[in-house]
């Protein structure tokens, strides 16, 4: 089914180009909840709404409103509001808004789509902290001395040899059950990084495991028995096992979830990895892989790695 298809069909039928803001924008709200948007997002776009509803005249009705009055609503929350409105801030705003519109044109309740033309503003983020080749050799060397040592712990190798192979973010790694790992076979194993939400099933993948990481995998199960989740501690655990890592290599940057992520995908990049297989591994829709594509196409030119060109992500 289409995205223009659902929202026609989850478009509230009472709906039309007198109704006034308000009463559209709990609509949208109700609309929001039952696509399984987030708590947080929800809230975020309501609270970004009822600002246009505060700027426009209170008997504004939803087909009254045309770009020009939502260009002076961006103006007016960057230059005129009296409140700091940052970059980032303001590009959401201006998201919440076309959402909105867009939700409403595509249930035909407007014949015309007033926030179409309405210009996004981007917002430039800064390049992601990363392990060199060495760093990562290093890390990994360090997370081996916890795993031979006199009182052998082999939760460290196994976590950041996960990470580093996988490229998989925190949340998907505290998911992970010991039913999401095929591992019968060592020399073909991998992990299926799943979601129970239907919305996120796109990024549902499976991703290699190395041999070595299943012989790491059975000497921690003997160790720790997990039953369930392959790693049955909370996400602050997890990272004080990374903080481990980093003190034993004396890193001044301190590991974490996100840098193994882009450390994982960085290296695939510059040993050569083909960028639809790396898209497919992170999980990422080809246009959120254009931005990342750019950063590590951008980390590894720092690094001083010399790539061979290659078309962007399509």
């Amino acid at each position: 089914m289409t995205d223009q298809l659902k929202d026609s069909i989850l478009t509230p039928a009472h709906l039309s180009e007198h109704t006034l803001l308000q009463p559209a924008i709990q609509a949208w709200k109700i609309f929001l909840h039952d696509q399984g948007r987030s708590p947080y997002t929800i809230k975020a776009f309501i609270a970004d709404l009822n600002l246009l509803n505060t700027f426009l005249p209170s008997d504004a009705a939803i087909g009254d409103v045309e770009l020009q009055d939502l260009e002076k609503f961006t103006d007016w929350l960057e230059n005129e509001r009296g409140v700091p409105c940052s970059p980032k801030s303001l590009s959401r705003r201006i998201t919440s808004v076309k959402s909105f519109f867009r939700w409403l044109r595509n249930g035909e309740v407007l014949l015309i789509d007033p926030a179409e033309k309405l210009v996004q503003r981007s917002v430039t983020s800064p390049l992601p902290k990363v392990l060199t080749q060495s760093e990562a050799e290093t890390a990994l060397e360090k997370a081996i001395a916890f795993r031979t040592a006199d009182s052998p712990d082999a939760r460290p190798y196994t976590l950041l040899k996960l990470l580093l192979e996988t490229g998989i973010k925190k949340g998907e790694c505290q998911s992970i059950g010991l039913n999401h790992l095929s591992l019968e076979d060592p020399g073909n194993a991998y992990v299926f990084i799943r979601y129970t939400n239907p919305r996120y099933r796109y990024k549902e993948r499976k991703i290699p495991l190395s041999k070595e990481w299943v012989d790491t995998f059975n000497e921690y199960a003997e160790q720790y028995e997990p039953e369930e989740r392959l790693f049955p501690w909370t996400a602050r655990r997890m990272e004080y096992i990374l903080q481990d890592i980093t003190e034993a290599a004396g890193f001044e940057k301190r590991i974490s979830f996100d840098m193994c992520r882009w450390t994982s995908v960085l290296l695939d990049m510059v040993n050569g990895c083909e960028s639809e297989k790396i898209r497919q591994k992170l999980g990422v829709s080809k246009i959120q892989f254009r931005d990342i594509q750019r950063k590590l196409r951008t980390l590894a030119l720092q690094q001083g790695y010399n790539l061979l060109e290659e078309s962007p992500a399509q």
